[in-house]
């Protein structure tokens, strides 16, 4: 049975490293796939995929009416496929006035990309051509939210992201959906077992060589270099470039002290939960 798996992570948190992975995973070609080719489905919040399955513009209708209508674009995709779908999200997993997920369980599950958050704020500033302490802000901000601005026509539909630690229990704890949890940290240090660990979730058969060749396509370096190349489109217009460093604990070089503590008093809890943070509320590297 065909289903909707969604890649589901707050910004700069390994969504289209792991796209990547994916679609050198299934590609049938013994080469890299091209960063502006990748084999998955696009993004949950996309315009014109609302626009084309409703038959109606999205902007003659608010933010609100267009999620009454969202959940049932999805169950369409996945029953009018014939394969499994992936599908990017940035949204945070919540539930609509009449109680209903926004995000339907209906032949779904998803793998939630986590990352340090000391580190997301350092690459999400850069993404985002924005300040540290504005990043800190919005991170720490319930009611912030992607494309929510009335000033322009955006090309996807608003996100409610909520705070970055609501935005990891929004998907995490949620009694609906199937999770697996994936720490970008994981996937640098530990690369055979956590793709391989998300491989079995998904339920996909491959075998270990080309689950290997899929790791081996998909490295930060290939990705830069088709970068450098071709430009990547999902790049945003003041951003210099997508794939910058793809570090862990880049952000010792970046943060001040007074940084950190605000990010730690934010996202204490989640942090220990996820391994971020010892008992005593110390960094872990």
């Amino acid at each position: 049975m065909a289903e909707l798996i969604w890649l589901a992570s707050y910004p700069k948190s390994g969504n289209t490293w792991f796209r990547s992975f994916l679609s050198n995973l299934i590609s049938e070609k013994e080469e890299p796939v091209n960063i502006n080719a990748m084999l998955t489905d696009g993004i949950a919040s996309s315009r014109d995929l609302f626009d084309d399955w409703t038959g109606i513009e999205a902007s003659d209708l608010t933010f609100d009416e267009i999620d009454l209508i969202r959940p049932d674009i999805y169950m369409r995709l996945i029953d009018d496929s014939d394969r499994n779908l992936y599908m990017k999200i940035h949204d945070a997993y919540t539930c609509l006035p009449d109680g209903r997920p926004l995000f339907p369980r209906y032949k779904a599950k998803a793998i939630y990309l986590i990352r340090n958050p000391l580190d997301v704020a350092v690459s999400f500033s850069y993404h985002s051509a924005t300040t540290i302490d504005k990043t800190i802000a919005s991170m720490g901000n319930d009611e912030f939210a992607f494309c929510s601005g009335n000033n322009r026509l955006h090309n996807q539909l608003r996100q409610k992201l909520l705070s970055w630690s609501n935005h990891v229990r929004s998907w995490v704890d949620n009694e609906i959906m199937p999770v697996q949890v994936i720490r970008y940290e994981d996937m640098r240090n530990q690369p055979w077992e956590t793709f391989k660990r998300a491989v079995d979730f998904i339920g996909l058969d491959y075998n270990d060589d080309k689950i290997m060749q899929a790791i081996q396509f998909s490295d930060f370096k290939v990705l830069k270099q088709q970068e450098e190349k071709d430009a990547f489109r999902e790049r945003p217009p003041r951003a210099e470039s997508f794939f910058r460093q793809a570090k862990t604990g880049d952000w010792v070089n970046h943060l001040s002290d007074e940084q950190v503590k605000r990010i730690i008093a934010d996202h204490k809890e989640i942090m220990q939960r996820f391994g971020y943070l010892n008992e005593k509320g110390e960094v872990l590297s």
